[in-house]
């Protein structure tokens, strides 16, 4: 997001904190209903343009929003969407996708609050990389012609009893939500939002053989210093890499691979 999107972004979330740091407030069921009003959005696309209207006052907005929620959603969620609809936004659709992020980071404070965060976080990351091994399992959870009912099924075969129930509830709401995104987009921005949840970003690290409890201390220290906050390391094994290993935060990508480096070479002998 970008622009006012961003500043409004900015201003829910702390909102969302704010709310949920009275243990009065059930984390699970606003992020419940704030994926209810994510999917509402996301289908009535006039509701959404009037929402993020700033020819109409946010206080006409959230009166709209008090108007069309108040007897489906908890009192929680009415306030907390009505102060992000008096906010300016860029563009409808960011709207939509800051109102999705709130649902799921409601899902990450309930893993918080049960002390479960890095096992979710570990987890997201897990069952992102048996995806991606899985052509027949990705087909299988993407597929348009499969009903969204035994996509449920099938993930609840694949992690009930072997993932913590917050794991479970946001793959699935994204395996039957996709909104646009790829299995492992949404993945990654899952694992990405549970890092900063923690105040850390995430790095996912590729080695030829697993790394020692040495190395990663390490490396998460030498990490942090280079970014200037903690690192959560996510670990793979790839021996196609040959040796070293590579590093990648965000965008950015470290490469210290033995067959990175002799690619390079051999583009430096074909040039």
């Amino acid at each position: 997001m970008i622009g006012a999107s961003r500043d409004a972004l900015a201003a829910a979330r702390e909102s969302l904190t704010a709310l949920t740091d009275s243990t009065s407030v059930d984390p699970k069921q606003l992020a419940d209903e704030l994926a209810e009003v994510t999917a509402l959005l996301d289908r009535e696309v006039s509701l959404r343009r009037v929402l993020a209207d700033p020819s109409h006052s946010g206080e006409r907005r959230a009166e709209l929003v008090a108007s069309v929620l108040g007897d489906q959603v908890g009192g929680s969620t009415v306030d907390l969407v009505s102060g992000m609809v008096r906010s300016r936004w860029s563009a409808p659709r960011d709207l939509v996708d800051a109102t999705e992020e709130l649902a799921d980071t409601a899902d990450l404070i309930a893993a918080e609050r049960d002390g479960a965060l890095d096992e979710t976080e570990d987890e997201l990351f897990r069952f992102a990389r048996t995806v991606a091994s899985s052509p027949d399992l990705r087909a299988a959870l993407t597929g348009e012609k499969a009903p969204a009912s035994s996509k449920v099924q099938l993930l609840h075969t694949l992690l009930d009893g072997r993932s913590r129930p917050t794991t479970e509830r946001l793959v699935t709401r994204l395996v039957v939500r996709p909104r646009g995104r790829s299995l492992e987009g949404g993945l990654e921005s899952l694992s990405r939002l549970a890092a900063e949840r923690r105040g850390r970003s995430v790095a996912v690290v590729t080695s030829a053989v697993p790394l020692s409890d040495q190395q990663r201390q390490r490396l998460g220290s030498a990490l942090a210093r280079l970014y200037g906050r903690e690192m959560h390391l996510n670990l793979d094994v790839d021996p196609e890499i040959l040796g070293g290993i590579r590093v990648r935060v965000g965008d950015e990508v470290i490469n210290g691979s033995i067959a990175d480096r002799l690619s390079e070479a051999e583009r430096r002998l074909a040039g």
